[in-house]
């Protein structure tokens, strides 16, 4: 059987993980905003990877974005097997209206849970309560019009799972890209200090990495007030940011803990995904992710894929995926997450024994080949049956 001819709709930027994994089991063309894709490095990525992709550039900003892509799909749809959208929003409105109108089947892929992530701006105090209610009740309206019109929503991991149900009875878990478990692998003493060379990191310190962008559903603060005090109690700790907004990450550490912070805070572009980031997981000694909310969390998997220890905030995804495998603490909390990296650094061996647990965890549950394939597998129940896909691929 053919491959089928997919149409991956993006309203912003999106993983070259994903896009190179979608190259591999369908025929596929990608329509993306155009000012997105020439400033970001991803235009530079797929150019690297020799995916089989064809791009369309659809121009203007939100609004102009939105009419454009609308006017491309009504021309281009029929010409596809079906349609792939980027999350379950305003971007996949085109997609899902299109959709429904040319009988073209469409696909939603939801890797955020939009109500929980737009409530952390109020909590933040980057909008107010109007303009949360009003933001929410849209976002409520997008997600039931694209729920009811999408001939099937995948949302990443049980938890995206559970919200996205309640608007489309059609959902199914996906795992996104998954995890790479061959490129991300546990390595020996000697390898992790020539990775510390190799990278300019300091040789002997206990490196604590924060592997994620600064967004207001992140929390960063709290990681940094966890590592100065475990730094506070004897921990000879540096951490480490590798993302897009390095430089605020940096300015947020200077206001949290002074001209002193620079001592032991580092920063750094974010690293390739798939030829660069490994390495750093390797060279860490523990993994900190602190969320005011999350959707999953692959940042943990990829560092007990390697071996490595993760402390993490008990928040949605991170919750639901991680028990048992992660060091878990409460929201909001530096204190409780410093007590969690201290036990790290004072039981080596039991931290990486769990670790490794959640290794052989992501090996069954969220490798890169499950993830491809359950995708695959169900482009296929839609191509074939548009009509009744929903009773072919199981819900859960």
């Amino acid at each position: 059987m053919s491959l089928p001819k997919v149409l991956f709709l993006v309203e912003g930027n999106t993983d070259i993980r994903f896009v190179t994994g979608l190259s591999q089991i369908c025929s596929l063309t990608m329509a993306i905003p155009a000012a997105i894709y020439r400033q970001s490095d991803l235009k530079q990525r797929i150019q690297s990877s020799g995916a089989r992709v064809v791009v369309d550039e659809i121009p203007g900003g939100r609004v102009r974005f939105q009419f454009a892509s609308f006017a491309y799909l009504l021309r281009r749809a029929r010409d596809f097997d079906l349609m792939l959208c980027q999350e379950v929003l305003r971007g996949s409105l085109s997609g899902t209206l299109i959709g429904a109108l040319k009988r073209v089947p469409t696909i939603t892929y939801m890797n955020v849970a939009p109500v929980e992530y737009f409530r952390c701006r109020f909590e933040r105090k980057q909008c107010g309560w109007l303009k949360t209610m009003i933001g929410e009740t849209v976002i409520r309206a997008l997600m039931t019009i694209n729920g009811k019109l999408a001939s099937r929503c995948v949302a990443l991991g049980p938890y995206l799972m559970q919200i996205a149900a309640r608007y489309c009875p059609r959902t199914a878990i996906g795992l996104y890209y998954g995890v790479d478990t061959d490129y991300y692998r546990p390595v020996a003493e000697s390898e992790r200090r020539q990775l510390r060379a190799r990278l300019n990191l300091p040789p002997d310190q206990f490196i604590i990495f924060l592997s994620s962008r600064i967004s207001h559903e992140k929390d960063p603060e709290t990681v940094l007030k966890a590592v100065a005090i475990a730094r506070s109690r004897g921990l000879d700790a540096v951490l480490l940011n590798l993302g897009g907004g390095y430089q605020d990450f940096l300015r947020l550490a200077g206001q949290l803990g002074g001209p002193e912070a620079a001592t032991w805070v580092l920063a750094r572009p974010a690293a390739h995904p798939m030829t660069e980031l490994a390495a750093y997981y390797q060279a860490s000694d523990c993994l900190a992710q602190a969320s005011l909310a999350e959707g999953l969390g692959l940042s943990p998997l990829e560092a007990m894929t390697c071996g490595i220890p993760a402390v993490c905030t008990a928040v949605g995804g991170l919750a639901a995926n991680l028990n048992g495998y992660a060091r878990l603490t409460p929201r909001r909390d530096p204190e409780a997450m410093a007590r969690e990296l201290l036990w790290v650094s004072q039981n080596r061996q039991a931290a990486r024994a769990q670790a490794l647990a959640g290794r052989e965890f992501v090996i069954r549950e969220w490798s890169r080949e499950k993830a491809f394939s359950d995708l695959r597998n169900l482009f296929e129940a839609v191509r074939s049956t548009p009509a009744t896909a929903a009773d072919l691929v199981p819900s859960e």
